[in-house]
């Protein structure tokens, strides 16, 4: 669907649960995670995924929601994407319910909290700067990591994270890199793990660890990041650390492209020119004067995949995988 919207076709973007035309598989209300896990029985929690305005996003010819199993899962006071609202906010929310869980001692299976704010607004003037929004989703992470790995949970628990829209700044050595973390006891540390994984190999390794089948040809084919765990947990915590940065540092008048910006439509994602807001982003961090490097792509070098940066490989992993989740989509 990415192929349709991103090179500028003037597709509109509807692929949150807008319509049931845009669901993949053959049967378009049974096509997402969550619908597995439904049909599991696996009990699971959402914040802030297909909701919009606190309500959960409406077919747009019925008024019905085209995700009504995730609709009934969902925590509506978690806010989904509007980047006037702090991560802070929503954070606080979802320690709100996690709190509650550990009280009962009962934590859903599968839980999926979106963190929106590290897309920016570019540099609109009175928004905050991209270096504040994106410590503002650094912190609001932190403080859901530090929760989890203090809470009994923490002992059977493995942490996604993943960078939505990777394509809005490409990455220094090849454009198809991004960022992803696997934060849980049982994954490796001080080791370099170069096994070459994608976002499906990221969905299969949560699919094995909750017992449910691959939702396409895809991630059926992925490669399980079974290398980036290990049959030694270390159940040391970690403790969220606040950044020394203002969360409330706004782009002043004079912002780079703040012309640029305040036309821009940042009410939704995706919305604005992947390249205009790099470029906003580059020079809000890197001065007015200077220019965000060209995308660089090694994929296909005759030197093989990730060349650039490849290091030793970690050998004969453990497949035994810890058997809860916390799924965090760092958008």
């Amino acid at each position: 669907m990415s192929g349709l919207f991103y090179p500028g076709r003037n597709r509109p973007y509807d692929f949150e649960g807008g319509n049931y035309a845009t669901s993949p598989g053959t049967e378009p209300t049974d096509a997402f995670i969550w619908n597995k896990l439904s049909d599991a029985g696996i009990d699971y929690r959402n914040y802030g995924f297909r909701v919009f305005g606190g309500k959960v996003a409406a077919n747009t010819t019925t008024g019905e929601t085209t995700e009504p199993r995730l609709a009934a899962n969902t925590d509506l006071n978690f806010p989904g994407y509007d980047l006037t609202i702090s991560d802070q906010t929503r954070i606080n929310e979802w320690l709100n319910e996690f709190q509650q869980y550990e009280a009962d001692g009962k934590l859903p299976t599968v839980e999926f909290v979106r963190l929106p704010n590290d897309h920016t607004s570019g540099t609109r003037v009175g928004a905050p700067t991209p270096r504040a929004y994106v410590a503002d989703n650094d912190l609001a992470l932190g403080k859901l990591v530090d929760a989890v790995c203090h809470s009994p949970f923490w002992k059977d628990t493995a942490i996604f994270v993943v960078e939505d829209d990777a394509q809005n700044g490409p990455d220094h050595v090849d454009a198809h890199r991004t960022i992803a973390q696997v934060i849980s006891p049982y994954t490796q540390t001080g080791k370099v793990d170069s096994t070459f994984y994608d976002t499906s190999a990221m969905l299969r390794t949560m699919e094995q660890i909750v017992g449910i089948p691959p939702l396409s040809q895809f991630d059926a084919a992925a490669t399980p990041m079974l290398n980036s765990f290990t049959n030694k947990p270390d159940f040391t915590p970690y403790t969220a650390i606040t950044p020394t940065l203002p969360l409330d540092e706004l782009n002043p008048v004079n912002a780079p492209l703040a012309v640029q910006a305040a036309t821009a439509d940042f009410s939704q994602e995706d919305r604005v020119p992947d390249q205009l807001l790099t470029e906003m982003v580059w020079k809000s961090v890197k001065g007015a004067d200077s220019e965000p490097p060209a995308s660089q792509t090694s994929f296909r070098t005759s030197t093989g995949i990730g060349s650039d940066d490849d290091d030793e490989e970690i050998s004969n992993p453990s497949t035994s995988l810890p058997g809860k989740r916390v799924d965090d989509d760092d958008d």
